[in-house]
């Protein structure tokens, strides 16, 4: 059983050995904003441990096993959210990644050392300051000192989760990466960062690899869950670095784009490696020694959700009354319009400069008024082409400052269920794509960990590449990858001029990082 703590929900879903999903259990939470406190997002850990537990049940009560079926479980999450305990192991404090509290103390700990801290904070950790743990350390040091006092051990939320299970308080390396206090290449924590940062380093939890045994489910965590007490708790890790063990990305080289809400491009290094110019995010993998190169585009899912729904309500009429997805309604309408959709270019996210990140305002630019060529057919595909060519501008980055050109894309999550999406991602970045059957890579990657830690699986490595199996290829056609060669250049030289917009305040960035 895998527990996986995204974001919106948590979900614990179960496998069999061969990697195939047997039930799920999901619950939505909500992050708590505190009043008079801006951009706060604090995770309710008496709620949401309750909610665990209930989709546990459920999935146990689907699949219509016993509970001593269950040969091990794991937990994931999001990264970068955290979760304080006191000295006597109580939780007592946690935020969600999505918290923005700290800009302040991200600007504070800009200027240590005259702007120097960040980079080296990066140079160790991969990470920049603005996502990462120290900024709301800080903010709790000087806005809730009584909770900052009492703080004795600090984890990620995926912990948390396996500490309710089975009481042993650890974290690991792809996880505990993101909050920019571990160090790349030791795969433990820099407590000198957080000295320097005028933080406390007495807070730092035992680092244990992914598909390590922790103990075994409690008595309490078994009544409360419906799992059997005894059963192995293993260390899961971040979700992302999960996922791509699900997808079989183990080996260096290898790269994958996830398709969700955010898009993430992952590349697998063969050593960790950070980038000169601090735009790409390193992450360590689950795969102990490799590390993986992570860019992200914004809002990606989230902005054919809102064209969806604002534009679209005709179509979501037809498609239901077809009883099949708007989303293929739309890609079938959007198969029509000629390669380069007529050169509409939409500015949404950016390509990933982690150090001084923002986007410009959301819009579409180069509209025309004639009802043939500019419609929401046009717009639709237009958005699914610049997904695609922004993904291919972060692998460019990678690829910069890594030397790994990756060869061929995975290409897995929601984005993937279109076909259309799918032949375009291959077009634009004129590699072959491989899309997954399993559509819970994450939860599988998990589950894998899981199966380590118990015994049942040799490693993680061997076992992500064993199970994964494949749906559907793409190949890239040389004469579209050429006119998106040209639209890529376009869009590049189009957006910087709109960020310049954003910078004179004449219009409204679609998000900037803490601190800027």
């Amino acid at each position: 059983m895998a527990l996986d703590a995204g974001t919106g929900s948590i979900r614990a879903v179960i496998f069999n050995l061969e990697g195939e999903q047997i039930a799920a259990g999901q619950a939505e939470w909500i992050h708590l904003a505190v009043p008079d406190v801006p951009g706060s997002m604090e995770f309710d850990l008496s709620k949401n441990w309750q909610l665990a537990c209930q989709c546990i049940r459920q999935a146990l009560h689907d699949a219509r096993i016993p509970a001593a079926r269950i040969r091990a479980v794991a937990a994931c999450s999001m990264r970068e959210g955290i979760v304080l305990y006191n000295r006597a192991g109580e939780p007592i404090w946690a935020c969600a990644n999505v918290d923005a509290r700290a800009s302040r103390e991200v600007a504070e700990l800009k200027e240590i050392h005259d702007f120097a801290f960040e980079r080296e904070v990066y140079e160790c950790s991969g990470q920049t300051l603005a996502l990462s743990a120290m900024p709301r350390l800080l903010w709790l040091a000087h806005h809730r000192p009584d909770i900052y006092r009492q703080a004795a051990t600090v984890t990620m939320i995926s912990d948390w989760l396996a500490y309710m299970l089975c009481g042993e308080l650890a974290v690991d390396p792809s996880n505990a990466g993101t909050t920019g206090m571990l160090d790349l290449a030791t795969r433990n924590w820099r407590p000198a960062l957080l000295d320097m940062a005028g933080l406390r380093a007495d807070m730092l939890s035992p680092v244990a690899e992914t598909g390590t045994r922790l103990g075994s489910v409690t008595a309490t965590a078994a009544a409360a869950s419906g799992l059997q007490a005894g059963t192995p708790v293993g260390m899961g890790g971040g979700d992302v670095q999960l996922g791509t063990l699900g997808l079989g990305v183990v080996h260096a080289g290898q790269t994958a784009v996830l398709g969700g809400t955010f898009w993430q491009q992952v590349v697998n290094l063969p050593a960790p490696v950070t980038d000169p110019e601090m735009n790409i995010r390193i992450n360590p993998h689950v795969i102990p020694g490799m590390a993986q190169a992570e860019s992200i585009s914004f809002f990606t899912g989230l902005t054919m959700r809102w064209f969806r729904d604002a534009f679209c309500s005709e179509e979501k009429l037809i498609a239901q009354r077809l009883g099949i997805d708007t989303y293929s309604l739309l890609e079938e309408m959007a198969a029509r319009v000629p390669v380069g959709s007529w050169g509409v270019t939409p500015i949404f996210s950016d390509a990933m400069h982690f150090k001084n990140w923002y986007h410009a305002a959301p819009s579409f630019i180069n509209l025309s008024i004639d009802p043939e060529r500019c419609n929401k057919q046009t717009l639709f595909r237009a958005l699914e082409e610049n997904a695609a060519i922004v993904s291919a501008c972060n692998l460019d980055l990678i690829a910069d400052f890594s030397g790994v050109r990756a060869k061929s894309l995975v290409f897995a999550g929601g984005g993937a269920k279109g076909k259309l999406w799918c032949q375009i991602l291959s077009d634009v970045t004129g590699m072959p794509v491989s899309v997954p059957v399993v559509k819970e890579a994450t939860a599988l990657g998990c589950a894998i960990a899981a199966g380590v830690a118990a015994g049942v699986y040799a490693s993680l490595a061997e076992t992500g590449e064993s199970l994964v199996r494949w749906e559907r290829e793409y190949q890239p056609d040389e004469s579209n990858h050429e006119i998106y060669q040209l639209q890529k250049r376009n869009w590049q030289a189009v957006y910087s001029d709109q960020l310049g917009l954003v910078d004179r305040a004449l219009t409204t960035s679609l998000w900037k990082a803490p601190g800027l």
